[in-house]
Protein backbone atom coordinates (compact mmCIF):
# COMPACT_ATOMS: atom_id res chain seq x y z
CA UNK A 1 0.00 0.00 0.00
CA UNK A 2 1.15 3.58 -1.38
CA UNK A 3 0.66 6.52 0.83
CA UNK A 4 1.42 9.98 -0.17
CA UNK A 5 1.35 12.71 2.41
CA UNK A 6 1.25 16.13 1.58
CA UNK A 7 3.68 18.85 3.34
CA UNK A 8 1.20 19.69 6.10
CA UNK A 9 0.95 16.56 7.12
CA UNK A 10 4.51 15.58 7.27
CA UNK A 11 4.84 18.96 9.18
CA UNK A 12 1.95 18.11 11.52
CA UNK A 13 3.76 16.73 14.64
CA UNK A 14 5.80 20.06 14.25
CA UNK A 15 2.77 22.24 15.11
CA UNK A 16 1.21 23.53 18.59
CA UNK A 17 -0.77 20.94 19.83
CA UNK A 18 -3.15 23.79 21.86
CA UNK A 19 -6.32 22.04 19.63
CA UNK A 20 -7.61 18.73 20.07
CA UNK A 21 -7.61 18.22 16.28
CA UNK A 22 -4.37 18.64 15.88
CA UNK A 23 -2.99 16.41 18.76
CA UNK A 24 -5.08 13.59 17.08
CA UNK A 25 -3.26 14.38 13.55
CA UNK A 26 -0.57 14.27 15.14
CA UNK A 27 -0.19 10.80 16.44
CA UNK A 28 -2.12 9.94 13.43
CA UNK A 29 0.93 11.01 10.91
CA UNK A 30 3.72 9.34 13.69
CA UNK A 31 1.53 5.69 13.71
CA UNK A 32 1.73 6.06 9.80
CA UNK A 33 5.35 6.61 10.02
CA UNK A 34 5.53 3.66 11.98
CA UNK A 35 3.40 1.84 9.95
CA UNK A 36 6.41 2.91 7.11
CA UNK A 37 9.25 1.77 9.51
CA UNK A 38 7.53 -1.56 9.72
CA UNK A 39 7.31 -2.09 6.21
CA UNK A 40 3.73 -2.17 6.31
CA UNK A 41 3.05 0.53 3.55
CA UNK A 42 5.47 2.45 1.10
CA UNK A 43 5.67 6.49 2.10
CA UNK A 44 5.97 8.41 -1.28
CA UNK A 45 7.75 11.16 -1.80
CA UNK A 46 8.30 13.76 -4.76
CA UNK A 47 9.76 16.43 -6.59
CA UNK A 48 6.89 18.89 -5.46
CA UNK A 49 7.30 17.72 -1.83
CA UNK A 50 10.86 18.05 -1.32
CA UNK A 51 10.52 21.64 -3.22
CA UNK A 52 7.69 23.13 -1.21
CA UNK A 53 10.08 21.69 2.02
CA UNK A 54 12.95 23.49 0.47
CA UNK A 55 11.34 26.30 0.83
CA UNK A 56 10.42 26.63 4.55
CA UNK A 57 12.49 29.26 6.51
CA UNK A 58 12.06 27.21 9.45
CA UNK A 59 15.51 24.86 9.78
CA UNK A 60 13.81 22.48 12.19
CA UNK A 61 10.64 21.90 10.05
CA UNK A 62 12.62 21.65 6.72
CA UNK A 63 15.20 19.23 8.61
CA UNK A 64 12.38 17.07 10.16
CA UNK A 65 10.69 16.94 7.05
CA UNK A 66 13.48 16.09 5.04
CA UNK A 67 14.42 13.19 7.10
CA UNK A 68 11.17 12.06 6.92
CA UNK A 69 11.14 11.60 2.72
CA UNK A 70 14.80 10.53 2.92
CA UNK A 71 13.42 6.96 3.92
CA UNK A 72 9.99 7.55 1.36
CA UNK A 73 9.89 4.03 -0.95
CA UNK A 74 9.81 6.17 -4.31
CA UNK A 75 10.41 9.96 -5.09
CA UNK A 76 8.54 10.99 -8.18
CA UNK A 77 10.11 12.88 -10.63
CA UNK A 78 7.94 15.42 -12.19
CA UNK A 79 7.39 15.22 -15.70
CA UNK A 80 5.27 16.12 -18.59
CA UNK A 81 2.49 13.97 -18.01
CA UNK A 82 2.48 14.69 -14.28
CA UNK A 83 2.30 18.61 -15.82
CA UNK A 84 -0.75 17.87 -18.01
CA UNK A 85 -2.85 15.92 -15.25
CA UNK A 86 -1.87 19.05 -12.94
CA UNK A 87 -3.46 21.44 -15.15
CA UNK A 88 -6.37 19.44 -15.87
CA UNK A 89 -6.64 19.41 -11.59
CA UNK A 90 -6.33 23.20 -11.77
CA UNK A 91 -8.83 23.98 -14.70
CA UNK A 92 -11.25 22.19 -11.66
CA UNK A 93 -10.31 24.62 -8.86
CA UNK A 94 -6.92 22.72 -7.40
CA UNK A 95 -4.68 25.28 -7.68
CA UNK A 96 -0.37 25.22 -8.05
CA UNK A 97 0.99 22.55 -5.68
CA UNK A 98 -2.09 21.23 -4.62
CA UNK A 99 -2.31 20.30 -8.11
CA UNK A 100 1.05 18.90 -8.30
CA UNK A 101 1.07 17.06 -5.37
CA UNK A 102 -2.30 15.13 -6.58
CA UNK A 103 -0.87 14.63 -9.98
CA UNK A 104 2.67 12.99 -8.41
CA UNK A 105 0.51 10.51 -6.25
CA UNK A 106 -1.18 9.70 -9.20
CA UNK A 107 1.37 8.98 -11.39
CA UNK A 108 3.28 6.80 -8.60
CA UNK A 109 0.41 4.86 -8.30
CA UNK A 110 -0.12 5.57 -4.37
CA UNK A 111 -3.36 4.04 -2.77
CA UNK A 112 -3.95 7.17 -0.89
CA UNK A 113 -3.25 11.10 -1.23
CA UNK A 114 -3.29 12.40 2.55
CA UNK A 115 -3.90 15.81 3.63
CA UNK A 116 -5.13 18.17 6.36
CA UNK A 117 -7.23 20.67 4.42
CA UNK A 118 -10.50 20.25 4.79
CA UNK A 119 -11.44 22.70 2.01
CA UNK A 120 -9.27 20.89 -0.44
CA UNK A 121 -10.25 17.65 0.40
CA UNK A 122 -13.77 18.41 -0.77
CA UNK A 123 -12.79 20.00 -3.87
CA UNK A 124 -10.28 17.13 -4.50
CA UNK A 125 -13.68 14.81 -3.99
CA UNK A 126 -15.64 16.40 -6.31
CA UNK A 127 -13.38 15.79 -9.07
CA UNK A 128 -14.89 12.31 -10.29
CA UNK A 129 -11.60 10.93 -12.54
CA UNK A 130 -9.10 11.22 -9.50
CA UNK A 131 -7.02 8.07 -9.53
CA UNK A 132 -6.28 8.06 -5.95
CA UNK A 133 -8.04 7.81 -2.88
CA UNK A 134 -8.13 11.40 -1.49
CA UNK A 135 -8.39 10.43 2.41
CA UNK A 136 -7.98 13.04 5.85
CA UNK A 137 -5.14 12.32 8.48
CA UNK A 138 -7.98 10.47 10.82
CA UNK A 139 -9.36 8.71 7.65
CA UNK A 140 -6.31 7.63 6.52
CA UNK A 141 -5.66 5.58 9.93
CA UNK A 142 -8.61 4.54 9.87
CA UNK A 143 -8.73 2.81 6.32
CA UNK A 144 -5.03 1.41 8.16
CA UNK A 145 -6.42 -0.36 10.77
CA UNK A 146 -9.21 -2.42 8.38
Amino acid sequence: MKVYLDNCCLQRPLDDKSQLRVQIESEAVLAVLSLHEQRQIELISSEVLEFEVEQNPDRLRRTYVLEVLAQAAMVVRVDEAIHMRAREFEFHGIRGMDALHLACAEAAGATYFCLCDDRLLRKVRMFSSVRVKVVSLLELVEELMK
